[in-house]
């Protein structure tokens, strides 16, 4: 390992499905992620943004080691993801999924559920793990005398505390959360992406943040990603993306953001408004350019190339060598 190198980091990362209506019926490619390249620095929040169907989750999986990518190659601390022996690969990266209670066994205790990593990676003896699962219950904010409660008898917020605190057992570096709060309740979800920080501060985590709620990936990350269609579009910091959007996809996600303050209204349906493209059969060119109001010809005609724009990424023909040559 090359402590060195980026913690994680993709390079030309692609995965495609092959996907059918029937047994009769020729099967078509489905890309869900599509030639993307990043790279994720240790004890930073990177957060991955888009609509739905754009390859958030697709991503986060292969970045889990439970999609081996169709093309392209992951690196952990400079060496392939690929080379890495599946147990190694999960006692240092750690899923937090969306829905709490259906990750959950819910035949299972939470001191069955929470030891189970320790289980499986043979960690400790009977009583050290029964130790580590009341140390990581107190952790993250769980009383002891829920010890051997049941998923069904607890809730949500509590539930996606005994996930996190499962993930955590085997004491990884890298948690990748997805949607970690858009099952719980308002009220509840400030607490866990509290919970969150605190953990990251204190156990020096790295986190790879799935989200389409905006408001928390302002809140929680370092840089942030966007995505569109399975491609990378723009990626840069959390201040250059929500202070100064470039991509005219990541200003569009932007507008269309419903703001608590009652002098700003509802936000306009424009770009966003449009239908989303099919993904067995996106548009020529730039996949962005029937809903893009910026569009040109070349749009419909040549996938742009990635450029970088002071720092930045962004994969649009407004930035990059053809427009300084233009």
């Amino acid at each position: 390992m090359n402590a060195d190198a980026p913690v994680l980091e993709c390079r030309d990362v692609s995965r495609t499905f092959m996907i059918g209506k029937g047994p009769f019926v020729q099967k078509k490619p489905l890309r869900a992620v599509q030639d993307v390249s990043l790279s994720i620095e240790r004890g930073e929040v990177l957060a991955v943004v888009g609509e739905s169907g754009c390859g958030k989750t697709t991503l986060a999986k292969m970045l889990l080691g439970l999609l081996p990518p169709s093309g392209g190659e992951i690196f952990f601390e400079g060496v392939p993801l690929s080379s890495v022996d599946r147990n190694a690969v999960s006692r240092r990266i750690q899923p937090v999924f969306q829905d709490p209670y259906s990750s959950l066994n819910p035949r299972k205790t939470l001191a069955s559920i929470i030891s189970l990593p320790l289980d499986v990676h043979k960690i400790g003896t009977p009583e050290e793990r029964k130790r580590r699962v009341e140390e990581i219950m107190e952790l993250v904010g769980l009383p002891r005398r829920l010890l051997y409660s049941y998923p069904s008898q607890l809730s949500g917020g509590q539930r996606q505390r005994v996930a996190i605190a499962r993930a955590l057992a085997i004491k990884p570096e890298i948690l990748v959360c997805d949607e970690p709060t858009s099952a719980l309740d308002v009220s509840v979800q400030a607490q866990i992406l509290n919970l969150l920080q605190e953990l990251r501060e204190e156990l020096n985590l790295t986190y790879v943040f799935i989200s389409h709620n905006l408001a928390v990936v302002e809140h929680m990350s370092s840089r942030v990603a966007v995505m569109y269609l399975g491609r990378l579009i723009e990626f840069g910091t959390a201040a250059q993306v929500f202070d100064d959007p470039k991509h005219p996809y990541t200003s569009a996600l932007l507008d269309s953001v419903l703001t608590p303050e009652p002098q700003y209204g509802l936000p306009e349906i424009t770009t966003m408004g449009r239908e989303f493209p099919n993904p067995l059969n996106p548009p020529p060119g730039c996949a962005f350019h029937p809903r893009c109001p910026k569009a040109m010809d070349v749009c419909s005609q040549a996938q742009p190339q990635p450029a970088d724009e002071n720092g930045r990424l962004l994969e649009c023909h407004l930035y990059g060598e053809e427009t300084a040559a233009a």
